[in-house]
Parts: C-alpha cells; structure tokens; sequence
C-alpha cells in the first residue's frame, strides 16, 4: 500500500510573509500541506492513515529538517509512536474551529493571509469525505527535542472524488 500514495504536491504557508497590524503577530505560525494521490482501489480509511504513517513524506520533523526518508521523527513525535488508532475523526465544523482558533489567537489575521487560508486550508476540509485529527500523544512519544513547537495541530483529510489524500500541519517554531 505504501508504494501506492504517490506524493503530488507540497504547499507551505508561513505567517511571517504577510502583513500583520501589530510586530510579532504572526507568532512565528506557519502551514505545511502535502498532497498524495490515492491509489486506484477503494481502501478503508484506517487503511490509508496507516499508509501515509509509512511514506516518507511522514518523516519530517517539521523543524527545518525536512522530510527525511531513514527519519525517526514525526513532528514533535518519535515515528514509532505515531499509528493510524492515534487519529481520531472529526468533524469539519470542528477541525474549522480548532484551525481558526490557531491561526487568530493572536487577534485577526491579515485579508490576504485570510484568503489563502480559505483557498489552501479550509476549502479542503469543505470537499474531505473524511478528517482525521491526530490526538496529543503520551510524553513517552515525544522526541529528544520535540518540545520546540508550542502548538502542533494535525489533520489527514481524504478526498476520494479528487482522488487525493492531504496531511495538513498547522503549527509554531
């Protein structure tokens, strides 16, 4: 199954290239969005999560590191840690709530920031067939050094009509 995501597309949207109205708002925040392609078969959606677990594109520590094919990290995560049971599903009003409640906690953020966050972020959640979010996990699955980012929010979203599965980070440095 593994072999059969094939990585399309990467996007990343950092907070710091736009505008705010006060210094220091944008709170060092920033978006990271990777695109697989499904493979052809219909699979179960536990099936998909476990997949994406064992691509590369999952090995990033998501702290300048990049995606590392041997990697051990997964974020703030050691990899080991991180299985398709530790995602829980949710719902698109909540995911919404939980990723506008990041993006303004430091009061609103720029139009133009706003605009691209809609296009690349939440009109994904609109058409996802399924939202997964990774629960916080036991201090025992966090890295040597994976209490760099105060906030680490993970959605995996499946698309099935676009044929796509998307993992969304949203997070701090």
């Amino acid at each position: 199954m593994k072999s059969q995501l094939t990585h399309e597309a990467s996007t990343f949207i950092n907070f710091r290239d736009y505008k705010f109205q006060e210094s220091g708002s944008h709170g060092y925040r920033w978006v990271d969005i990777k695109d697989l392609r499904l493979p052809g078969e219909s699979v179960e959606a536990r099936e998909l999560l476990a997949a994406l677990i064992g691509h590369e594109q999952f090995r990033d520590d998501y702290a300048g590191g990049g995606v590392l094919p041997e990697g051990s990290r997964h974020g703030p995560y050691w990899l080991t840690s991180v299985t398709s049971d530790a995602y829980e599903g949710v719902s698109r009003e909540k995911s919404a709530h939980v990723l506008w409640g990041w993006a303004d906690q430091f009061g609103d953020v720029p139009a133009e920031l706003e605009a691209d966050l809609r296009q690349e972020v939440f009109d994904r959640l609109v058409v996802a067939d399924n939202i997964y979010y990774l629960n916080e996990l036991e201090d025992e699955a966090i890295h040597d050094w994976g209490r760099v980012h105060e906030d680490f929010h993970e959605f995996v979203l499946i698309d099935r009509s676009a044929g796509r599965i998307t993992l969304l980070v949203a997070a701090d440095d």
